[in-house]
């Protein structure tokens, strides 16, 4: 059975092939900003997972589509990908020395049977605090902090220093990708290994 990923992010896709499963990916053009959209990070994220995978569901009759979506939550914000280097050494100057949560949706439709699964997963991250010199150097070597949703790269570059411990899923920090609940909703909805 075809696996189809509604995503184009680099490191969901390494990280899915640790899973040794056929699966191609692709990305779906859903508008994230819209009215109504839900202010909660758990109800966001399942949100637009499952739009993502609807997106990508209209060119495919045959398959799994799993969609994803990824925010950061802080003192009640929602924290999304960083629109300037300002925002950016805002967010983490504030999130120094604090905790803050990393939310990803998950929605998966089994496209033979029409079934669909819906999860949110939650990891709780414990940062270290931080100098402003190092906060400077990070966002001066790591050029593509505006893709993340933090704001900064819990795998890579100087920022994987920021962060003391998890708790709570690693893939979902590390790669956006809760692999675990993966397998697990695969099983649910019908894959056949």
């Amino acid at each position: 059975m075809k696996i189809i990923l509604a995503t184009t992010s680099s490191y969901r896709q390494e990280a899915f092939k640790s899973l040794n499963l056929d699966f191609t990916s692709e990305g779906s053009d859903v508008e994230e900003y819209f009215d109504g959209r839900p202010e909660s990070p758990e109800d966001l994220v399942k949100e637009l997972s499952k739009l993502k995978a609807e997106a990508v569901r209209e060119k495919h009759t045959q398959g799994i589509v799993i969609g994803f979506d990824s925010v950061g939550y802080f003192k009640e914000e929602v924290l999304e990908k960083p629109k300037s280097r300002k925002e950016a050494y805002d967010r983490l100057k504030a999130l120094s020395g604090n905790n803050h949560q990393f939310y990803t949706g998950i929605f998966m439709i089994n496209l033979g049977s029409g079934k669909t699964l819906s999860r949110a997963v939650k990891t709780e991250v414990h940062m270290r605090a931080l100098g402003d010199k190092e906060i400077n150097k990070y966002l001066d070597e790591d050029l593509n902090f505006r893709t993340y949703a933090l704001g900064y790269d819990p795998l890579g570059n100087y920022s994987s220093s920021f962060v003391k411990r998890i708790e709570g899923s690693y893939n979902n920090l590390i790669r956006g990708i809760p692999l675990e609940e993966i397998v697990e909703m695969l099983h649910e909805i019908g894959f056949s290994w």
